[in-house]
């Protein structure tokens, strides 16, 4: 088995003035950690036309000045919408042109009201603009009802994920319930992802079925609501779709008869076709399914024992675990579909787990090319669903330094394929590889569906109470490279391969940077090497933001 060194390298800069030095044991056992201090670089690619100034704020948004400064991550967008071109430390590759465009909650108040978690932030689109070794940036709220009537009536007016508006009486709170039976109480706030379809569409979405909304890749604007022309309905869906050039592939779950619809979309159409349904094995409703993984011939339904309640919906205050209920007595299972017909091949009791995030899928082989199993590997807490309670904003910006992070794994199923009734699940890797923390996982597209080599998440450096590192995963060695940036918060850690490339790892990983004292920058690391190559710095750091995907310059 292969092996990596443990040294640290303080400075990854390869055009600093400074020589590389204070090569040291990383604390993370076993593991590559890279970190950067402070040191004097060579600013060898910068922007040529002006940086423009901040204007004045279209909508004061900002949270307390000091926490502002202290805990940027955490902290409310300072205004609506800002564009301009950045200044770039270090070199970004001529061939990297198109967009990165990233998604999650920037706003999380209203007037004088404060959101209480992560999940419940109106949406802010972010955009990287890479041409030609050049980098222009630019970010804007996302124009859903749930936005643009919240900042007419300076008050919350529909269902987020864990915030209720407030009744001014019991027959108004009847009225409510009446309308999230219907959605039409339930949130549009696209704050969750963003894809690109094969036809070229780019759409903003979250786990609400009303809650998918195109826009404009390049100057971020809304254009318009994405609407199913198909007689489906429902009302949520799997927040994170599986999109191809072919197709794209989604979950909706069945809470009256709980199971789940697998559906399939072609591209230039807004029809959803059924695939097939799954029935839940355990009960009383769905598990959440905030994603899921596929291979070449099957499409993956994970049953999580964290299930849908119909009773938490109905509270007007959030409760520990908002709209789920930890049901460890009804077990979980993972079922496979083949895509083809629509029939279960395999459906198997699991070990317990909880999991945001799946990574990917392929299936394993006998000599004879037979297919024996699947493997399916995701980003899994140890069944421990204090992870959602973590993500309050108030344990997010009162952190003082303790190790209060839950531990993750890159948690791997093993799925028979031979009528078993139970399946495994197991780390891919020691988890102190990676500091035990592990979600935001990106690979190659190109290996989808397939057996892979390498993975890009966000670990951890302890102590700390949230993921503060990009790592690269190396899963046939059972090793990993640690980024790492004292202070600072990196989002998604997100793959671009290089056009025309033969390595899996031929490419970069790009990520926005929540930094200390109220600062930010893009980041951009050789995906083979893990060397920081660039940076472009902001003009005023941005909220974590959560998924991405990648426009190609057309």
């Amino acid at each position: 088995m292969a092996s990596i060194s443990s040294i640290s390298i303080t400075n990854t800069f390869p055009f600093s003035k400074a020589v590389f030095a204070d090569t040291r044991v990383s604390p993370i056992f076993g593991s590559h950690m890279v970190s950067r201090k402070k040191t004097e670089t060579m600013i060898v690619n910068v922007a040529t036309n002006k940086l423009p100034g901040i204007s004045p704020l279209e909508k004061e948004v900002s949270d307390d000045d000091d926490d502002h400064k202290k805990l940027v991550a955490w902290t409310s967008v300072r205004q609506e919408r800002w564009e301009g071109e950045l200044v770039v430390e270090g070199e970004i590759p001529k061939w990297l042109n198109g967009t990165y465009l990233r998604n999650g909650p920037g706003l999380w108040n209203v007037g004088d009201y404060k959101f209480r978690h992560l999940f419940d932030g109106y949406a802010t689109l972010v955009g990287l603009h890479f041409n030609n070794g050049q980098l222009k940036m630019g970010h804007r709220q996302i124009e859903s009802e749930a936005y643009k009537a919240a900042k007419n009536s300076n008050k919350l007016c529909y269902r987020e994920f864990s915030e209720v508006p407030k009744h001014d009486n019991f027959l108004a709170y009847i009225g409510d319930i009446a309308n999230l039976f219907s959605g039409a109480s339930l949130t549009d706030n696209a704050n969750t992802g963003v894809v690109k379809l094969a036809d070229g569409r780019v759409v903003c979405l979250t786990e609400t079925i009303k809650g998918s909304i195109v826009v404009n890749p390049d100057n971020l604007d809304t254009l318009e609501k994405f609407e199913y022309s198909d007689s489906w309905g429902g009302l949520i869906h799997s927040a994170h779709p599986i999109v191809t050039d072919n197709e794209f592939l989604t979950l909706l779950p069945d809470l009256i008869n709980p199971g789940y619809m697998v559906v399939r979309m072609e591209p230039e159409t807004n029809e959803r076709k059924v695939i097939g349904r799954v029935d839940c094995r355990g009960g009383p409703s769905p598990g959440w399914v905030h994603s899921f993984p596929m291979t070449e011939h099957y499409v993956i339904v994970p049953e999580m024992p964290l299930r849908y309640c119909a009773q938490n919906l109905l509270k007007a205050e959030p409760t520990p675990l908002y709209k789920f209920r930890w049901y460890p007595e009804s077990k979980g299972f993972m079922h496979v579909m083949c895509k083809a017909s629509g029939k279960i091949v395999a459906s198997v009791e699991v070990p317990l787990f909880v999991t945001f995030h799946f990574i990917n899928a392929y299936e394993e082989t006998d000599e004879e090319g037979r297919i024996t199993g699947v493997i399916a590997d995701c980003c899994e807490h140890y069944a421990d669903t204090t992870i959602l309670e973590n993500l309050r904003l108030q344990n997010l910006r009162s952190w003082s330094g303790e190790d209060v992070l839950p531990d993750a794994r890159v948690g791997r199923f093993r799925i028979p394929m031979d009528g078993s009734e139970k399946g495994e699940l197991f780390a891919a890797l020691n988890p102190d590889e990676h500091g035990r923390g592990m979600d935001m996982c990106s690979i190659n597209p190109s290996f989808l569906g397939k057996p892979y080599r390498y993975a890009y998440a966000c670990g951890a450096q302890r102590p700390c109470n949230f993921p503060n590192t990009i790592t690269k995963i190396y899963l046939v060695d059972g090793k990993a490279k640690n980024w790492y940036d004292e202070g600072a918060v990196p989002s998604e850690s997100f793959f671009v391969a290089r056009p025309g490339a033969t390595e899996e790892d031929d490419g970069v990983v790009i990520s926005m940077v929540s930094d200390k004292n109220g600062e930010g920058y893009a980041l951009i690391l050789d995906g083979s090497t893990f060397i920081e190559i660039a940076r472009a710095k902001f003009t005023y750091g941005l909220p974590y933001g959560l998924h991405g995907c990648w426009v190609p310059k057309s």
